[in-house]
């Protein structure tokens, strides 16, 4: 076969370069391999970080609500008020009740933080003269704080919030 000359043809499926030197399977891969990973942090974001807001015993407490409504009508039967004052470094409370109940020798201050239960703290308050009690608080950084004054057998509570910014704040029964 003289004077035939053999021409190299050319490739059919483009270039000679191996597919994974290629950008574009990166580029189509990297969709799906995101979705994968942003899966496993969702994941991880479900399981360590647990919602404390729900409940894990809700029926009960939906229960309780009654004996909670209660509470808050005996201590507006009884005229309870409460005026707290914070200490400027926050770390010392003072209580003046005034009502027309027997005052208790105590009292028990709740600081409920209004997102993590896992912040919240009771103090007791003992007294110190009639009508003023005293109690040291070490309370966690917040914006703001529920707070509920109760006698020791829970049979009447005042309630309010406070900002810590705040120097002293009223505590009265809800009403309604």
């Amino acid at each position: 076969m003289k004077g035939r000359q053999v021409v190299d043809q050319p490739q059919l499926f483009g270039s000679k370069t191996p597919w994974y030197r290629e950008p574009w399977p990166w580029i189509l891969m990297s969709g799906p391999a995101v979705a994968v990973v942003a899966s496993f942090v969702s994941l991880y974001l479900a399981v360590a970080g647990a919602d404390p807001l729900v409940a894990d015993n809700y029926y009960k407490e939906g229960l309780a609500i009654n004996r909670v409504i209660d509470r808050d009508r005996a201590a507006q039967a009884q005229g309870y008020r409460a005026v707290v004052m914070v200490s400027p470094t926050g770390t010392k409370v003072r209580v003046q009740l005034t009502g027309l109940g027997a005052l208790p020798d105590a009292l028990r201050l709740r600081f409920v933080h209004p997102t993590k239960a896992g912040m919240d703290q009771d103090v007791f308050a003992r007294q110190t003269q009639q009508g003023w009690y005293e109690a040291a608080i070490e309370l966690a950084p917040a914006v703001r704080w529920h707070v509920q004054l109760e006698d020791p057998g829970e049979r009447w509570r005042v309630t309010g919030d406070w900002h810590p910014g705040d120097a002293s704040f009223v505590l009265e029964p809800r009403r309604g």
